[in-house]
């Protein structure tokens, strides 16, 4: 089923992260293991685990990387990502759970990585680690803003005793866990996400073959998960009452369960012509170098992978102060503008504010955000990573 190269010296890292929608986690992971290729000199060995068909699209760029990519089982269930709804969605992690349980245990006994970093779909290996014993060290990596449901907190409080490390995105929730009083706040260490690789985004934004499919400059952008929780409604609503003359775009770029909703509200509305939804964009990056200025209008993020590459393209930044990224890293609004999260008169207040404040200005805080989005840079990440490591070797 899968096969494991024999490595002089090298430490086998494997990353888990099963997923059946498009996340920015997914970034995360790839940039993660990459920057341990890229950097350990040969110290550490990068592994994705391919559950059920996830990894499949993304296994040219994996080769590529030097990543090396394990095919756990035969099924190839989450390889479209045609899964729509709560309960679809809950009965596959089921499946997920069920298909991956003893392939698992199989694999970490045959093959004993010395790292097993968890990223999604965490109760398969936390349970494994907790009921069976491995020579592997298990490392917990909390990916977005944790929603503790009695279930998480029950599986959490009764495995996260045999885990070595557990790394979160953002100093709130860290600070978080260490409140909840049921970790130990020494296995605890803030790990910024790896957003930033300059090459990979200078190479995108330079693409010429991928065009736009927008003909103007100069205009709002928003990106995400056409969910409940990027609150798309909730902006596309206040930025009518913003852009009452109409000479104001907003450009949104994303799919999910909302889109109908969206495109009925745009058109009810005879929105056309100012508020553009344009689906989900492979290649980011354009479009950001075309706009002004970034919306962020979540109920919750941690930390906003968009917030910190609308940044690093240069773009000044509005955003809800949602738990728990936005507000760390936009320095409570030094480094752009924060406004009452879900507050429509908030938001249009702060879209106002952005048009008449000086040039000058906004300069200064996009200068002052670029230099705190440099924690989120892939060699940030590995050296930090490295640090934690460390800790493990000391002990």
């Amino acid at each position: 089923m899968y096969v494991i190269e024999k490595i002089k010296i090298m430490k086998k890292v494997f990353y888990w992260s099963p997923h059946i929608d498009k996340v920015a986690t997914v970034k995360a992971v790839i940039n993660s293991a990459y920057s341990l290729k890229l950097y350990s000199k040969k110290i550490y060995e990068p592994y994705i685990i391919n559950v059920a068909g996830e990894w499949d699209e993304y296994e040219a760029d994996l080769k590529n990387k030097g990543i090396h990519l394990i095919k756990l089982t035969n099924s190839n269930i989450i390889k479209n990502r045609n899964i729509k709804g709560f309960i679809r969605s809950r009965l596959i992690y089921f499946y997920v759970f069920f298909i991956s349980f003893f392939p698992l245990i199989k694999l970490l006994k045959q093959t004993s990585p010395e790292y097993f970093i968890i990223h999604l779909i965490t109760p398969i290996p936390l349970l494994i680690n907790y009921f069976f014993k491995f020579k592997t060290k298990f490392i917990l990596r909390i990916s977005g803003y944790p929603k503790l449901s009695k279930l998480r907190f029950f599986i959490w409080k009764l495995t996260l005793k045999k885990i070595l490390f557990i790394t979160c995105p953002t100093l709130a929730t860290k600070d978080r866990l260490v409140d909840l009083n049921f970790v130990n706040k020494d296995k605890l260490f803030v790990l910024y996400d790896p957003i930033i690789s300059s090459k990979t985004i200078m190479s995108e934004k330079n693409d010429k073959s991928q065009k736009m499919d927008i003909n103007f400059n100069n205009f709002f952008m928003a990106a995400g998960r056409l969910t409940k929780q990027k609150n798309f409604l909730f902006l596309i609503d206040a930025f009518k009452d913003f852009n009452v003359g109409g000479l104001q775009k907003l450009v949104i770029l994303g799919d999910g369960e909302e889109k109908n909703i969206l495109n009925k509200y745009i058109k009810d509305n005879n929105l056309e012509n100012s508020i553009y939804l344009l689906g989900y964009k492979k290649n980011i990056f354009k479009y950001f170098d075309k706009a002004k200025c970034f919306i962020l209008s979540s109920l919750w993020e941690d930390p906003g992978f968009v917030i910190v590459e609308a940044s690093y393209m240069n773009l000044f930044v509005i955003a809800s102060d949602c738990k728990n990224g936005p507000k760390e890293i936009l320095d409570n609004g030094n480094n752009g503008i924060l406004y009452k999260s879900n507050n429509k008169e908030a938001l249009v207040n702060s879209l106002k504010s952005y048009i008449n404040t000086s040039e000058k200005e906004i300069n200064l805080k996009k200068k002052l955000l670029k230099n705190k989005i440099k924690n989120f840079t892939i060699f940030n990440h590995y050296n930090k990573l490295m640090q934690i490591l460390k800790d493990d070797h000391n002990e």
